[in-house]
C-alpha cells in the first residue's frame, strides 16, 4: 500500500456480508465459447434465466463486448427482466466477474463517498488462460460508471477465493492464496495484512484445498459459504472412496476448531456434495456451495442428482425470507465454475442519519 494514503481499513470501510442489502448485481455475459468446449448453446439460456430470477430482485448490470453483443443479450431476456437490467460495452477475455471484477466496500453514510471498489491485480487464476488483459480493466471501468472511489489492492486475489461474515471474519484457502502461481513475493503474513487492509477483516480462517476438477486452485466458494455472521455451510463428500472426500473432511475439521474473534464458535452446516459430474473426460468441480445470494432469491446450482433437493431444502432453512431458485447447471459448470462465480454484489448504501431524520 502506498503510506501515504490510508487504507480502506484506516478509513473505515469493510466488506459486508453478500446477504446484506444489494443496490445492483453484476455480471459479464458469457461469449468465450472455448471456456464451455460443446456447450456453449446451453449457457446463455441458464444465464437468461439466472438474470431473470434477479432481476425481480434487484437491478443487474450486464457487461457486454459492443452493441452486437448486447443485441444479442437483450434477445435472450424478456421486457419485464430488461426493465432492471443495465448494459456497459465494457469487453472482456471471459465471463467470471467475480473474479475480474470490482470487489465493493461500504462505510457509514454518515461520511463521504460509503461505496467504494476494489481494484485487486488479476493474472486468470495463475496464467492458466491468457489472454486477460480486458478482464484486467473491468474493475476500474466499474468503479469509474458508478462514480465511487477506487482503491488498487496490490496483489492478485479473486473474489471466489475469498467469503466474509460482514462482521470482520473472512475464510479462504491456503491452495488458492498461498499458491506460488498468485503472490510468490509475499508470504502469507504478507497476505493477511493487506486482507485486513483492504476489507477490513479482523480473523482470517484458512482451509485447505479444493474440490476436484477446480481450475482456481480451491476458491471457497466451492467449499464453505457464510450464511449468518457465526454460521457456514460447507460440502462434504460421504463416500470415502471419492477423491474429494479426505480434504473436505479435513477442511470441516479446521471448521470445528473456530471460534470467531469475539470467543462464540462457529455453527456448521453440512451440504451434500452431487456425484461426480464429467464432461468428456474432464470431471467438473460441481458443488453446491456455488451459490449466490440477492436481496429476494438464492441462485442455487443444481445437477440432476439425488442430492439436489437435501441442497435446496438446506438453503431455505439458512435463507428463509428469499425464494431459493434451483437452476440445471450440468452445462454451466462445463465451463468450471457456476453462479457465484458469473456474479458480484454491490452493496446498498443506506441513507446518512441527518437524511432519514429528515
Amino acid at each position: 500500500m502506498n503510506p501515504r494514503r490510508p487504507n480502506p481499513a484506516q478509513l473505515g470501510y469493510r466488506m459486508p456480508a453478500e446477504w446484506e442489502p444489494h443496490q445492483a448485481t453484476w455480471l459479464s455475459w458469457p461469449h468465450n465459447r472455448a471456456s464451455w468446449p460443446g456447450a456453449f448453446e446451453a449457457v446463455e439460456p441458464v444465464m437468461a434465466r439466472a438474470v431473470a430470477a434477479l432481476a425481480t430482485s434487484e437491478t443487474v448490470h450486464i457487461n457486454v463486448l459492443d452493441a452486437l453483443h448486447e443485441a444479442r443479450v437483450r434477445d435472450f431476456l424478456d421486457e419485464e427482466t430488461l426493465a432492471s437490467v443495465r448494459f456497459h460495452r465494457f469487453p472482456t477475455n471471459d465471463a467470471w466477474c467475480r473474479d475480474h471484477g470490482a470487489i465493493f466496500v461500504t462505510r457509514s453514510p454518515d461520511q463521504s463517498e460509503p461505496l467504494a471498489a476494489l481494484h485487486f491485480d488479476y493474472n486468470a487464476w495463475g496464467d492458466k488462460y491468457p489472454p486477460y488483459d480486458l478482464d484486467r480493466q473491468v474493475a476500474r471501468l466499474m468503479a469509474d460508471v458508478l462514480e465511487i472511489p477506487r482503491f488498487p489492492g496490490d496483489m492478485i486475489l479473486e473474489g471466489g477465493s475469498i467469503d466474509v461474515n460482514g462482521a470482520g471474519t473472512l475464510l479462504t484457502t491456503e491452495q488458492c492464496l498461498l499458491n506460488p502461481n498468485r503472490n510468490p513475493s509475499l508470504s502469507r503474513e504478507d497476505i493477511e495484512t493487506r486482507l485486513r487492509e483492504m476489507l477490513g477483516t479482523r480473523q482470517i480462517v484458512w482451509l485447505g484445498d479444493g474440490i476436484e476438477g477446480d481450475d482456481t486452485d480451491g476458491h471457497v466458494d466451492d467449499l464453505t459459504r457464510f450464511v449468518a455472521e457465526d454460521a457456514v455451510v460447507t460440502v462434504v463428500e460421504e463416500n470415502p472412496n471419492d477423491v474429494n472426500h479426505a480434504p473436505l473432511a479435513a477442511n470441516l475439521e479446521r471448521l470445528h476448531d473456530v471460534r470467531l474473534h469475539d470467543g462464540r464458535p462457529l455453527r456448521i452446516i453440512e451440504l451434500p456434495m452431487p456425484a461426480p459430474v464429467w464432461h468428456e473426460d474432464q470431471r467438473l468441480p460441481a458443488s453446491y456451495a456455488n451459490f449466490y445470494v440477492a436481496n429476494r432469491v438464492v441462485l442455487a446450482p443444481v445437477f440432476a442428482d439425488d442430492n439436489d433437493a437435501h441442497a435446496i431444502s438446506t438453503l431455505e432453512a439458512c435463507f428463509p425470507e428469499r425464494r431459493v431458485v434451483p437452476i440445471d447447471c450440468r452445462k454451466l459448470v462445463v465451463g468450471l465454475g457456476s453462479f457465484h462465480c458469473l456474479t458480484q454484489q454491490v452493496p446498498e448504501v443506506p441513507r446518512a442519519a441527518s437524511a432519514r431524520r429528515g
